[in-house]
């Protein structure tokens, strides 16, 4: 099976999937870009297999399976996401490890599972997107790889927090919620919803809740930002767009909650363009 195939398999799997994330992708060289196209690849079948249809044991087996191949104890057959994900860890030190957590979240995503506290939020962020952030800086590289890694795990919490306040009525709909049940009481809100996913809590209740978690959110990004001058120009432009786009949909969402929770928010190409124009001219500076 040829690499450069599997390579031009998961690249096209990051354009049609990956809309974020290909603007920060395209700032860097040819092989990193391909090894963070791999990796993506890879995370997007495991979060497909979360959300897919079919009873929850099917899926919590088909994430099984997955961790099974990475550690080799399952074959990889002629798997093209895989063939290119491990060449590309013989070029760059991924952690592949880090996958299994996002298996760990994924799964707990099947179960239902919901969490008390926000500490507990935090511990499924670090699996679902901390765990992106990890095997993102295996290939960016870094001077101090210890100092550098709890960085780049804030920064996938920073993005998943926004994510969950961007999909909360998505989200409802499929009977998830991920907002920590003390945050919940403490505000006033039960995040009920009716069958067109309109909310019945007191609408001045949830955007106070709202902007309690961007807030949250904004302290993750303030700590993961820290990350960039640890990395190369290229590297650090394209970090700082993915997070320069998430950021400002978590302004946009902490500026009006009430869309939010109405409809999904997103940035248009031109705004996400633009943060990664600004990126490139901060980190050529």
């Amino acid at each position: 099976m040829c690499v450069d195939d599997a390579y031009r398999h998961c690249e096209q799997i990051m354009r049609s999937q990956a809309r974020n994330f290909s603007f920060g992708l395209r700032l860097l060289p040819a092989p990193k870009r391909r090894a963070l196209s791999a990796v993506y690849a890879l995370a997007r079948r495991i979060d497909d297999i979360a959300d897919g249809d079919g009873p929850a044991g099917r899926r919590l087996a088909r994430l099984s399976a997955i961790r099974g191949m990475l550690d080799g104890t399952a074959p990889a057959r002629h798997d093209l996401v895989l063939v290119a994900l491990f060449e590309a860890a013989r070029r760059y030190p991924i952690p592949l490890a880090a996958f299994s957590d996002l298996v760990d979240g994924c799964a707990a995503d099947v179960r239902g599972s919901t969490y008390e506290t926000f500490d507990d939020l935090v511990g499924y962020c670090r699996c679902v997107a901390g765990s992106i952030g990890r095997l993102s800086l295996g290939v960016f590289g870094a001077e101090d790889m210890e100092a550098a890694t709890p960085l780049a795990d804030a920064l996938g919490v920073a993005l998943q927090i926004t994510n969950i306040l961007r999909d909360l009525r998505e989200d409802r709909l499929a009977k998830r919620v991920y907002l920590p049940a003390h945050d919940l009481e403490r505000f006033g809100c039960t995040l009920d919803a009716d069958a067109y996913g309109r909310f019945s809590d007191p609408p001045e209740r949830l955007a106070a809740l709202v902007r309690f978690e961007a807030d949250r959110a904004r302290d993750w990004f303030a700590t993961g930002m820290r990350l960039l001058p640890m990395l190369d120009a290229r590297s650090a432009a394209c970090t700082a767009t993915m997070a320069g786009i998430y950021r400002c949909l978590l302004d946009r969402i902490a500026a009006d909650p009430a869309r939010a929770l109405a409809s999904r928010m997103s940035l248009t190409t031109r705004e996400k363009s633009m943060v990664a124009v600004r990126a490139l001219a901060r980190r050529g500076s």
